[in-house]
């Protein structure tokens, strides 16, 4: 009983050898369509002198984390799907969760430092190029990533004092704090208030920044007389709001809640499409509905 569990096993999905098979190729050629388009986007960005602005600076942030996001999942849960790699210690597994939560952290800045961008660009159209300078857009990026990592830094250093004394299976293919909540033997109370609130802090006030931001916005565009300008205005900013909603929709899903031990066989398949499918779908949104990343292209 006073043995402390050093390594945790990882189920994956349950099913036969042909349908992890099929699982197996399904993520890995997301994962290659992810890595791909992403830093298509940004070597596009960086070569293209028509898109050196602050909104497409932002994108390049949100591209690179989105790369850096999915191999910190999509790797060691194919090794996990075929078996080969089901193991995971203790301190990786921590060292995984504070990854993968300090990057949401950070795109949930990201995100709402875009909105904030459209909101200053068709808000204050005039005014845009002095309000939006590079010195200002440096500092919001660098913001959200000192952000997103500082503000999980106190609930990783409090998972990792949990006490962990069997069961040792985790049932998913990465280390999240709903599993590793459901396993400690230890009282889980201030991590789960620690979640609760720093949900609150990053989740939901990056959220109203972004609601308020496409608030002003929207009334903006109700303004303009024309139905041309009214369309031209809204294309600016419909791909991030595309993203917006898919992104909060399910991070909200997963983390705003007060217990974090609920449905982990649903909470495994929205982590699925936030880690997974999400960075793949960005990058298309971004060039499919917009006509300066396309003509640079």
């Amino acid at each position: 009983n006073g043995t402390s569990v050093e390594e945790f096993i990882l189920l994956g999905f349950p099913g036969t050898w042909q349908f992890r098979v099929s699982l197996v190729v399904v993520f890995a050629l997301m994962y290659t369509l992810t890595v791909i388009g992403n830093a298509s986007i940004i070597a596009l960005v960086w070569r293209s002198s028509n898109l050196h602005t602050p909104m497409y600076f932002f994108l390049c942030n949100l591209s690179f984390l989105e790369i850096w996001y999915t191999m910190g999942v999509v790797p060691k849960a194919i090794g996990v799907m075929l078996g080969t790699s089901q193991t995971i210690s203790f301190s990786v597994c921590i060292l995984q969760l504070f990854f993968l939560l300090s990057l949401g952290s950070t795109e949930c800045f990201l995100l709402a430092v875009m909105a904030y961008d459209r909101y200053l660009a068709i808000c204050y159209p005039l005014r845009y190029s002095s309000l939006m300078n590079s010195v200002l857009s440096v500092r919001l990026a660098l913001s959200s990533w000192l952000g997103g990592f500082l503000s999980i830094s106190l609930l990783a250093f409090l998972t990792s004092r949990l006490t962990f004394c069997g069961p040792d299976v985790i049932n998913h293919f990465l280390c999240d704090i709903d599993s590793c909540l459901a396993l400690s033997c230890s009282d889980t109370w201030p991590v789960e208030l620690a979640t609760f609130l720093v949900s609150i802090i990053v989740v939901v006030a990056s959220c109203v920044v972004t609601l308020v931001s496409y608030m002003y916005i929207i009334s903006s565009i109700l303004r303009i007389q024309s139905a041309h300008g009214r369309k031209k205005a809204f294309s600016t900013c419909s791909a991030h709001l595309s993203v917006v909603t898919i992104w909060y929709g399910s991070t909200m899903f997963l983390y705003v809640k007060p217990s974090a031990q609920n449905s982990l066989d649903l909470n495994k398949i929205v982590n699925t499409f936030n880690t997974v499918v999400t960075p793949l779908l960005n990058p298309f949104i971004y060039t499919l509905r917009n006509k300066e990343v396309k003509l640079a292209l």
